[in-house]
């Protein structure tokens, strides 16, 4: 029986993703004069406002109110009639130190303070919680069909608008499609896109459908996969002019399901932006998506979902979960063990490895984190394919 699966992606003038670009951008900043701040920092939106709130140590100092604008002005939001305007909405600053009860946690972890570890991995988790990653081999840069075409339309949409293909369009925008799968869970067709834009006041409906389906969906949907049953639904309220900010108000880590799979796999809860790496809902999400992508990449699994939990304080991860779906060449146990023994998945070995603790992550807060081959997100690396490849 075939089957219809749905995902969505959003531009970076959508309230929640402009308060995701300001959370890292200041995260950035930190980095870059402090690259051992400690920052778990949260933005919240609305008509002619922005308040910075969290927890930051650093020594590091950082013009919040610039980062603020200038990131607001560079997603396009540089004039009143949009709605919102980065040179004069009010910015609040609500910013203080993180706990120095978590400190003791992350500083030093609980193995070290017993004596088990005591190498220059030994500082703990910066919290309890459970992470997953998500490989297939459905695209190139084997993620999900439906999730990658979301992402590629917002970026097209944004790429219209920002070079004046479509200068009548504004910053928000989403996008959704279903993919419809055979019966052997392989992609066959797009059944539904729908893409919608903030716009102009002066601009036809009409115009408005014709232009995006011939700029934005049909460059991006492959042409194997559109046929005639192909459903299109553009702005489909039939006016999409009041958006951003003073449409709906925006809250950082709103939009976890938009950076990590579009809901193909599941999520253990925690958003990435604003949050340093020793934040393991941020760094070792990285690690998950590396090891499923690697275990495909390898062909030990068509599909392969990971798991790793951990607790504050502790180390080394108190689970680690692989499961293929019934697609891997191997018992999902055997590749727990085996990835256990290739990759060293306590939070400070992460950041060593993907070099976390550099200003990367203003870029990935809009359009997804993961499939991020664009930017060359090192958790995208298949670096760990040949040592798989020789334990199979």
């Amino acid at each position: 029986m075939r089957r219809l699966f749905t995902s969505e992606s959003v531009t970076e003038g959508h309230p929640d993703k402009i308060c995701d670009q300001i959370s890292d951008r200041i995260l950035d900043e930190m980095l870059k004069a402090d690259p051992m701040s400690r920052v778990a920092c949260e933005t919240t939106c609305t008509t002619g406002l922005v308040m910075v709130m969290g927890e930051i140590t650093t020594q590091a100092y950082v013009d919040i109110q610039s980062v603020v604008r200038k990131t607001v002005l560079d997603i396009g939001y540089d004039r009143a009639k949009y709605g919102f305007d980065g040179s004069t909405c009010a910015v609040i600053n609500s910013i203080h130190e993180q706990s120095p009860d978590i400190a003791l946690g992350v500083d030093r972890s609980m193995e070290a303070k017993d004596g088990a570890d005591t190498d220059a991995f030994d500082t703990g988790a910066g919290d309890q919680g459970l992470m997953f990653g998500y490989a297939c081999d459905e695209t190139p840069e084997l993620m999900p069909l439906p999730i990658s075409l979301a992402h590629a339309m917002a970026k097209r949409l944004t790429a219209v608008r920002k070079t004046g293909i479509l200068p009548y369009l504004r910053p928000d925008g989403k996008t959704q499609v279903t993919v419809e799968y055979d019966e052997t869970d392989r992609p066959v067709r797009v059944d539904t896109v729908v893409v919608s834009s903030q716009h102009d006041p002066d601009v036809a409906l009409a115009q408005i459908r014709a232009d995006i389906l011939r700029e934005v969906i049909l460059p991006i949907v492959p042409e194997s996969m559109f046929d005639a049953e192909t459903k299109v639904y553009v702005n489909p309220t039939g006016r999409f002019v009041i958006g951003g900010p003073m449409g709906d108000s925006g809250l950082t880590g709103r939009k976890i399901i938009v950076d990590t799979y579009g809901g193909y796999a599941r999520h253990g809860g925690g958003c990435f932006s604003g949050k340093d790496p020793t934040k393991v809902d941020r760094s070792a999400s990285y690690m998950a998506r590396y090891i499923a992508k690697n275990l495909v990449a390898a062909g030990a699994a068509r599909k392969c979902e990971v798991q790793i939990a951990y607790a504050i304080g502790v180390a080394h991860p108190v689970s680690v979960r692989v499961d293929t779906f019934g697609t891997g060449i191997k018992p999902d146990a055997v590749l727990e063990q085996l990835v256990m023994e290739l990759v060293d998945m306590r939070p400070a070995a992460i950041i060593a490895r993907f070099d976390l603790r550099r200003p990367i992550y203003g870029d990935l807060a809009a359009y997804g984190h993961m499939g991020r081959e664009d930017l060359r997100a090192p958790w995208e690396s298949l670096d760990l394919v040949s040592d798989i490849q020789s334990r199979l």
